[in-house]
């Protein structure tokens, strides 16, 4: 009913008279069992020869283009480049390499979409601190970690430490703990970096004031930040942006992120568009996923 007839969760959990959650569980479960399978032919969808113009404007080996209608919710808008990025992870990752990964919700639709891999020697590890109970723990960068350590059969690093803490001491002491120890090495040995991009717009949103607080985001106001990436600010060229966050935060830096040789954005909405041609400008990623929408708009601020 849900593919076949195009009806959404709650018109099907009125018609068989069971909980809405309980057809969510059911559709998972049909993914995760092989019984649905999506796949969306790109060639076909009207997004080649965008994806080819991205590709050649910032020289990355991939641009992934998922064609979304206007009447799509933000909800699964998520889920179709959460898919399409997981796909594409799929395909990159080989034996012996070392993941990072950040935080979020295209993160966390990203994993759940992530199809199970027979691997080895891979490490899952998170490129930042956790949030501090200021997200749901389904976005949490551990959690992410750990779903997709389990589903591709690699051992995942768990981080134990805030991305803020609150004084630059507690910093040091925490990155000197011998567990995080392991894990800060490995984020000068990645072979793959995936993460979302965000806009400083979005970063006005409660959620966001209570994480970077609110005489941060004003002092952000003041400076021309386009985007950023694992917490960490640039402007309209890629260039960092310097702000009383840096001495504290744990978490990967920009010269570190560029050193993965596969670094995987993942981001949607016209909002985000500065951010993510930030994000290309600065060479931050070699490999974009993102909705056509999204596309024509970076595309439109070259103009």
């Amino acid at each position: 009913m849900y593919y076949q007839e195009d009806k959404n969760q709650s018109e099907i959990a009125k018609a068989l008279n069971i909980h809405r959650t309980t057809i969510s569980r059911l559709l998972k479960r049909s993914r995760e069992e092989g019984i649905v399978n999506i796949s969306i032919n790109y060639d076909l969808a009207g997004t080649y020869s965008l994806e080819k113009n991205l590709e050649t404007l910032f020289s990355l080996k991939k641009a992934i283009i998922v064609p979304v209608g206007n009447d799509v919710s933000r909800e699964n808008k998520e889920k179709l480049i959460g898919k399409a990025a997981a796909d594409y992870l799929g395909s990159v990752v080989t034996n012996s390499m070392n993941i990072g990964f950040s935080w979020g919700q295209s993160m966390a639709a990203m994993v759940e979409e992530l199809k199970p891999m027979h691997t080895d020697n891979i490490t899952c590890l998170p490129m930042i601190g956790g949030p501090s109970g200021k997200l749901s723990s389904e976005y949490h960068v551990n959690t992410i970690a750990y779903v997709a350590a389990k589903k591709i059969e690699g051992r995942a690093l768990m981080i134990d430490a805030p991305a803020i803490p609150e004084t630059i001491e507690l910093k040091e002491a925490l990155m000197e703990n011998g567990f995080n120890q392991e894990l800060l090495a490995l984020w000068n040995k990645l072979d793959i970096a995936i993460y979302g991009i965000g806009s400083p717009h979005l970063s006005k949103r409660e959620i966001w004031q209570a994480f970077y607080g609110k005489n941060f985001l004003d002092e952000l106001a003041e400076k021309e930040v386009a985007g950023y990436v694992v917490s960490r600010f640039y402007d309209n060229q890629g260039q960092p942006v310097s702000s009383q966050l840096d001495q504290k935060i744990i978490g990967i830096e920009l010269a570190q992120l560029k050193n993965a040789k596969i670094r995987i954005g993942i981001a949607e909405s016209t909002e985000k568009a500065r951010g993510i041609l930030g994000a290309l400008n600065g060479g931050y990623l070699t490999t974009l996923v993102t909705t056509e929408e999204t596309a024509k708009a970076i595309l439109a601020l070259l103009n």
